[in-house]
């Protein structure tokens, strides 16, 4: 018999989902519209060269590649993976962003504000907060170097953080050109500085050992693998930052900005800035990204600075929903306002006429499709925790009136049918 579990690092998502998954989307979306970000999508797969040599020699063994097709597929003479496949889904947003703009650039603004929210996918081990399929909320900045971007970018992060209700988060930043001269000054060869940050991104996850291990493993020498940690380890041993000390002096607050030189952050095609927004109780980060000012340029034209900051939808929600962090109405939501019954077959008509009427004056209305006992609509009605439950039987139908139920208090009553709308309709606006 066939599994009906979804693939591993896939969820299927209920209503009640989708519900924290929209209150947590809408606010990421009106907070970037507020920033003046206008909307793009990109398809779900990119053709397999768009996106090599892009994220690293890791990032690049976690892409999904597919398939050629038909006569093209010729398993028995293929000597290297690009004999096999031509396409892979997408690994993150920010690679076909800049393909769009390289594409495109002649119908793009000169700085160019795009928010994107959409699913990629990554063949990584699942783990709490981290799937194989999950959606990314990234904002990002083209067309300009001006430190002006970083500081508005980290701005609409934490404008978002803290309408969703989050206190304890903090924007941890760093410099892959500080991170450059700490290899260096750390007597690191320059042709071993990629393999020592990869190294350094794993410092929360495999700690201070297995980062000088896996640094001499690189065939980086110990000493100079302590000195590079050590730098790691202090903000006043570490060459100072300059691109950070501006993005500072321009925040309204820095209360939640911590300058850590430990911050590396995995992917291959920062040049500047990198950020990361912590909360305690969460291993991995809630959000990140970074200035790429050589990312477009590799698609072979014009070379175009930009940076952007991705918010990791999954984490977000995890973290509130284990917080209990979302509001009633998102958290005790309900399919409808109110439910009208069926009693016979005779008074369907009617049932359905009064629905059209109800959702007329602006609320959300169920009908039950079967004619069936009132005792079992209204025990379904409140399994569903529908709050109102209008009765339509054979003596409502014959003097003009509605039995208007309320399945919090158990009270009812019997009103004309238009001052039952009137009084369905006050209570919900009152509500809301």
């Amino acid at each position: 018999m066939a599994s009906t579990n979804p693939a591993r690092g896939t969820r299927d998502f209920l209503p009640a989902d989708i519900r924290k998954r929209e209150y947590v989307i809408g606010i990421i979306k009106e907070v970037y519209e507020s920033y003046g970000f206008e909307p793009l999508e990109t398809p779900a797969f990119e053709n397999l060269e768009t996106l090599t040599g892009k994220y690293g020699e890791e990032g690049g063994q976690l892409m999904f590649k597919i398939l050629k097709r038909g006569e093209k597929l010729d398993i028995a003479n293929a000597k290297k993976v690009a004999d096999l496949a031509d396409l892979a889904l997408r690994y993150d947003l920010t690679v076909p962003l800049a393909r769009v703009v390289a594409d495109k650039r002649d119908k793009l603004p000169k700085f160019f504000k795009r928010y994107q929210i959409q699913p990629v996918w990554r063949a990584d081990r699942p783990a709490r907060g981290r799937y194989r399929e999950f959606y990314q909320c990234d904002v990002d900045s083209i067309g300009s170097t001006s430190p002006l971007v970083e500081a508005e970018l980290i701005s609409a992060a934490a404008e978002i953080f803290e309408r969703l209700g989050f206190t304890d988060y903090v924007f941890r930043l760093n410099d892959r050109k500080r991170l450059s001269k700490m290899v260096s000054d750390a007597g690191i060869e320059a042709s071993l500085e990629t393999d020592a940050m990869v190294a350094l991104d794993k410092l929360d996850k495999i700690g201070e050992e297995g980062v000088l291990n896996e640094l001499q493993a690189r065939g980086i020498s110990r000493e100079a693998a302590g000195r590079f940690l050590s730098f790691a380890k202090d903000p006043e041993a570490a060459p100072q930052s300059e691109t950070i000390a501006k993005v500072v002096s321009l925040l309204r607050s820095s209360d939640r900005i911590k300058d850590d030189p430990s911050l590396a952050r995995g992917l291959s095609y920062y040049t500047g800035m990198i950020i990361e927004v912590n909360v305690p109780d969460l291993p991995g980060s809630l959000a990140g990204g970074g200035r790429y000012d050589g990312l477009i340029g590799m698609f072979g034209k014009e070379q175009i600075p930009a940076c952007g900051i991705s918010l990791g939808l999954e984490r977000i929600l995890v973290v509130m929903d284990e917080r209990g962090m979302f509001p009633p109405e998102v958290a005790d939501s309900t399919p409808a306002d109110v439910m009208v019954t069926v009693l016979d077959e005779e008074t369907a008509a009617e049932t359905i006429k009064l629905a059209a009427e109800l959702r007329a004056a602006g609320l959300r209305v169920t009908v039950y499709p079967d004619a069936d006992k009132l005792g079992k609509q209204l025990k379904y009605a409140d399994s569903l925790k529908v709050p109102y439950v209008c009765v339509l039987g054979e003596s409502e139908l014959a003097e003009g009136k509605v039995t208007l139920k309320d399945l919090r208090t158990g009270e009812q009553e019997s009103l004309e049918r238009e001052n039952a709308i009137k009084k369905l309709g006050a209570a919900i606006r009152w509500k809301a």
